[in-house]
């Protein structure tokens, strides 16, 4: 019975439609990350109407394809030399930080690791003209890597990423808001606008977010935050004014610079959302000499796994608990201890999923191999996939690391 339901919601796995669909069915009956091994089922095209709490529960594994799409002539690191730079008279791509082109074969490879939604970081700078039109070959090469996700199964996300960076003089451009709010988001709202209408007819399957890691120091706090929460609202507005299913796409909304302290300020607003389905996201990189910067090595000490449980009961106490749904849209670790990686990673996955949270880890081409599409550390996907389980146990380190003090909080 649960089956003949189904099929009559579906059609091609990689189309789409504007009907909304419930029924009797579960979204768990629906979708629980690939395709589900039942002869004759195909994921359902219709927009199934569920609440974005329901959505982001769905959300097994979480992953970043990084180091792709948001690919950039930039500078980062704030040294006055760009990062990288494409060859002369070329454009960047998404081969410019040093992995290949991401292939359908990878999307299938996350998918039977048991990873069931990709967030896409992409870049759009240096992929628009001064009136901020978006080169088609990109739109179309963004639509076909979302395309490897979503006729997988998968849940995937669209940014808008080093767009906010600090790199001014290499183009970025949506802290000027704070100098010309006027023209800035103009260019905000028409770059979602054609973002929106491109991707339309996706379900429910497809998310957008509107920014990443963007603040405004250096202006007053109220103004920095004002500013901030403009950029939110004006990004709902756009999307629901929008054609399609974006009338009742879920839609990512981006924590103050994704930092979750700064994020639960009484500063911060979530946006007035007529469709009700707006998402929490932030980061979690804590310490950053740990999760980053490969300066330390090891993580597990008492006073580190208490600050992680903090921060997540933060999270779920004021935004969860309150009904408003949270993801983790990146978490990682660096550093020389595997042991220590994998820790940080399986308890931070496990108490998110104990609060409901949805987790991403970032991944830069340092954990799962584009090539082979094998894991370099496969403990950490094991520890994922127990993490995201809602198995019932306690995460423990495979090994002991040397006393230390933690004080990067």
């Amino acid at each position: 019975m649960l089956l003949a339901a189904v099929l009559l919601l579906t059609g091609c796995s990689g189309s789409s439609n504007s009907s909304v669909s419930s029924g009797n069915l579960t979204p768990d009956d629906i979708f629980s990350g690939g395709k589900p091994d039942v002869d004759g089922y195909e994921v359902p095209s219709a927009m199934v109407d569920i609440t974005s709490q329901r959505l982001v529960s769905n959300i097994r594994i979480g992953w970043n394809l990084g180091y792709s799409l948001e690919a950039c002539i930039s500078d980062l690191d704030g040294n006055t030399l760009p990062d990288a730079t494409p060859p002369t008279g070329k454009v960047p791509d998404e081969t410019l930080w040093g992995n290949p082109p991401a292939s359908e074969q990878l999307f299938n490879a996350l998918v039977d690791s048991g990873i069931n939604a990709v967030r896409i970081p992409i870049t759009w700078r240096g992929h628009v003209d001064r009136e901020f039109n978006i080169n088609e070959d990109w739109l179309n090469r963004v639509k076909q890597v979302v395309d490897y996700a979503y006729n997988c199964g998968m849940y995937a996300i669209i940014t808008v990423y080093h767009d906010g960076a600090f790199d001014d003089d290499y183009g970025a451009w949506i802290r000027n808001v704070a100098k010309e709010p006027d023209i800035t988001i103009e260019h905000y709202k028409y770059l979602w606008e054609q973002i929106a209408d491109k991707f339309h007819a996706y379900n429910e399957r497809l998310l957008y977010e509107s920014m990443n890691e963007v603040e405004f120091y250096g202006y007053p706090e109220a103004e920095a935050y004002d500013l901030f929460n403009r950029l939110n609202q004006e990004f709902v507005n756009t999307i629901r004014s929008s054609n399609g299913n974006n009338l009742r796409r879920h839609l990512v909304i981006a924590g103050y610079n994704a930092d979750i302290n700064s994020t639960c300020s009484s500063r911060f607003v979530m946006p007035d959302d007529p469709a009700n389905k707006c998402i929490l996201s932030v980061h979690y990189y804590t310490p950053i000499t740990f999760c980053r910067e490969s300066i330390r090595n090891y993580w597990g000490i008492p006073s580190e796994q208490r600050w992680m449980e903090q921060q997540i009961d933060t999270l779920k106490t004021q935004f969860v608990d309150k009904g408003i749904p949270v993801m983790i849209t990146e978490y990682g670790a660096k550093g020389s201890d595997a042991a220590s990686r994998v820790f940080f990673c399986e308890k931070l996955v496990k108490l998110c999923r104990d609060s409901n949270i949805a987790a991403f880890l970032w991944d830069d081409g340092s954990e799962l191999d584009r090539t082979t599409f094998e894991w370099r550390t496969p403990e950490l996907i094991e520890a994922l996939k127990r993490a995201s389980s809602g198995e019932d146990y306690t995460p423990k380190k495979l090994y002991k690391e040397p006393v230390q003090d933690a004080d990067d909080f």
